[in-house]
């Protein structure tokens, strides 16, 4: 059994590691090795403690955990900051370590996320995603449209990132709603 739960501090080095591990087995066949060894546990560490110890923008972080209490997915984002699309919410990242994908955890995540981000005032909600990451149709399958496509620099690569929205975020809570009777 898995719950969503709002992310402290205390789980900084759990995320670390989920955040490690997922980025490098997703992003393994899009990104430059050179380019993806610059992410370490030790500075999602540090970068994670920041986040859950002052909140910025702000920024939501949520976890999804085992009922023995490992952290295997997270979610986090804020203010959208581009702020080219008139889109005010962004997910920042969103990971689950491989051998917890394709459960539905990942729904869970997002659907947790919509209704925290509407509830702190949100109006809509952007994520960007590696064009040619297969996780992209995860954001369609749940309502998003896509927006635009931009290139971004990782390391020393360049490569191209498509943002897909929700121009209304009742529209990816009202999602869940609708799933849910389906049921």
């Amino acid at each position: 059994m898995f719950h969503v739960r709002k992310a402290v501090f205390a789980d900084a080095e759990q995320i670390a590691h989920v955040h490690v591990r997922s980025w490098k087995s997703t992003y393994k066949d899009l990104i430059d090795e050179k380019d993806m060894s610059n992410i370490t546990v030790e500075n999602r560490i540090a970068l994670w403690e920041a986040v859950l110890k002052v909140p910025v923008n702000g920024q939501v972080a949520l976890v999804v955990e085992s009922d023995e209490g490992k952290v295997v997915g997270f979610v986090s984002g804020g203010k959208e900051r581009t702020k080219h699309y008139g889109y005010d919410g962004e997910i920042y990242a969103i990971y689950l370590l491989d051998s917890y994908q394709r459960q539905g955890l990942g729904g869970l995540l997002l659907e947790a996320f919509g209704k925290e981000m509407k509830e702190a005032g949100y109006q809509s909600l952007l994520v960007w995603v590696l064009t040619h990451n297969p996780s992209s149709d995860f954001y369609r399958k749940h309502g998003a449209k896509l927006v635009e496509a931009e290139t971004v620099t990782i390391g020393e690569g360049t490569y191209e990132e498509t943002a897909f929205g929700w121009k209304h975020i009742n529209e990816l809570v009202q999602w869940f709603a609708s799933q849910s009777k389906q049921i």
